[in-house]
């Protein structure tokens, strides 16, 4: 047994011990679904890809768009918001004062009910 450990012999362990553990890491990778590394560290994937998967990938795709849009029109609604000239009471003021709408915004009185 000493002999294994001495000259050549620890190449060869050294070489059994690596090759078993990357054929571990590789045989528990596949068992949870994630990709194989291969002999030089580059990622293979699986080639089982299901419809569901597929169709999954595809919808996130589509909120990630969607995602995207809404953000873009909250940016422009907060630079609205925000702008100096901009002023809430000023613009009800001028719907008030408009009177070519034929029904004059009169926040004082209530309808009888």
């Amino acid at each position: 047994m000493e002999d294994l450990f001495t000259g050549p012999g620890i190449v060869v362990v050294i070489i059994a011990l690596t090759t078993g553990g990357w054929l571990i890491n590789n045989w528990i990778r596949a068992k949870h679904g994630y990709d194989l590394e291969d002999e030089w560290g580059g990622k293979t994937s699986r080639a089982d890809k299901s419809a569901e998967t597929e169709a999954l990938r595809a919808e996130n795709a589509n909120l990630v768009q969607r995602l995207d849009d809404h953000a873009d029109r909250l940016k422009v609604l907060e630079k609205i918001v925000t702008e100096r000239g901009y002023s809430l009471s000023d613009e009800i003021e001028a719907l008030r004062r408009d009177e070519s709408s034929g029904v004059p915004i009169d926040t004082g009185t209530r309808e009888k009910v």
